[in-house]
């Protein structure tokens, strides 16, 4: 049965004042700070594995890609598709080994403020070249897969796809630099 507001009786003075007088418990209290520092000790750990998973991603991309030679006509640096993901993987590479680096060697490289703005931007940025890397190749390995499937055409796919694990993760790793950016103090 649902109630409209008409049918509702209304505030009274004292229910506010009793409402107010109650006290919250303790236990309320307690597991509310307990939840928090539990997510954000979950997302201090899940950043740099996040970072880390897409470490290891693109450069499996960049080293399968690179190594995609097979005789003329299937060499990855002769289609320029096939080259802007070796390019974006290797970028991707040295920005998430960098990041890895600073969280691991635990030194402020710059201030905390920019350092969170940095790694969300930076994030964002090399997530978005991953994404765009891969979508620029899938059309041109569905053409060659449609004459004949073959070792290029499957290290080229294989490349691929590590390209968009790579984005996947460091996706992740945006939003939980997101939330680090969002709880900390106003930036303005």
């Amino acid at each position: 049965m649902t109630t409209s507001p008409d049918n509702q009786k209304p505030v009274e003075p004292s229910d506010v004042v009793e409402a107010a007088a109650t006290p919250a418990t303790e236990t309320s209290t307690f597991s509310a700070i307990t939840q928090r520092w539990k997510r954000e000790d979950t997302i201090k750990k899940a950043s740099p594995i996040a970072r880390g998973l897409s470490l290891i991603f693109s450069l499996l991309a960049f080293l399968i890609m690179v190594s995609n030679k097979h005789g003329p006509g299937r060499n990855f640096d002769e289609y320029e598709e096939y080259r802007y993901v070796a390019a974006i993987s290797i970028l991707s590479t040295l920005y998430t080994s960098w990041q890895t680096f600073v969280h691991l060697s635990s030194r402020d490289f710059f201030d905390r403020r920019t350092s969170i703005l940095v790694d969300f931007s930076g994030d964002q940025i090399v997530a978005y070249l991953l994404i765009s890397a891969a979508s620029s190749a899938i059309p041109l390995t569905n053409r060659f897969r449609e004459g004949q499937d073959n070792i290029f055409t499957d290290s080229a796919a294989s490349a691929i796809a590590m390209a968009v694990l790579a984005f996947v993760s460091l996706a992740l790793s945006a939003l939980f630099s997101g939330y680090k950016l969002s709880t900390t103090h106003s930036f303005v």
